[in-house]
């Protein structure tokens, strides 16, 4: 129990010794802003069983996959009134969400997407206040939109996604 209990100290003074990088600028000195919610992503080992969940037992509409082999993921979306799921099925060996899968066979809560307006103006930014992005080039999304994803080690341990809307 010591043990877990010092390693809870570290990652959160870690975590405290990191926030203090950040700028302390007032928020009217930054050329954009961070959006909404645009979905809460969850890796699956399959299909099936989450979709009816959610469609059948739940109510929720949800979407038909779609393959995306750009992201080496098939996606569906359950849309919810206020955001959306994002279920992510691993799609061919080389899919970043087969290694999650294999670490957590069951799934779970793989990354948060937020809406920005300018994804050029939000990466520089970022990368000025010592955020890395996973890859500083954006791709494009499932909606047809540039994404980057930030490091979860800058961002309190939670992959984040950036999507320009």
């Amino acid at each position: 129990m010591l043990r877990t209990l010092s390693r809870s100290h570290l990652a959160l003074r870690s975590l405290s010794t990191r926030a203090r990088k950040f700028s302390s600028k007032p928020l009217a000195s930054v050329p954009w802003k961070v959006g909404r919610l645009n979905h809460i992503a969850v890796a699956v080992p399959e299909l099936e069983g989450p979709v009816k969940l959610y469609r059948d037992v739940m109510g929720a509409e949800v979407s038909q996959p779609e393959d995306l082999p750009d992201h080496g993921v098939t996606v569906v979306f359950v849309n919810l009134p206020n955001t959306k799921l994002e279920l992510l099925l691993p799609l061919g060996a080389n899919s970043p969400i087969a290694g999650f899968i294999k670490k957590n066979p069951s799934g779970g809560m793989h990354h948060v997407c937020l809406e920005v307006q300018d994804i050029a103006a939000a990466l520089t930014t970022l990368k000025a206040a010592g955020v890395r992005a996973i890859d500083p080039k954006p791709k494009i999304g499932a909606h047809g939109n540039p994404v980057v994803f930030l490091h979860p080690k800058d961002c309190g341990g939670v992959l984040v996604e950036l999507e320009q809307v």
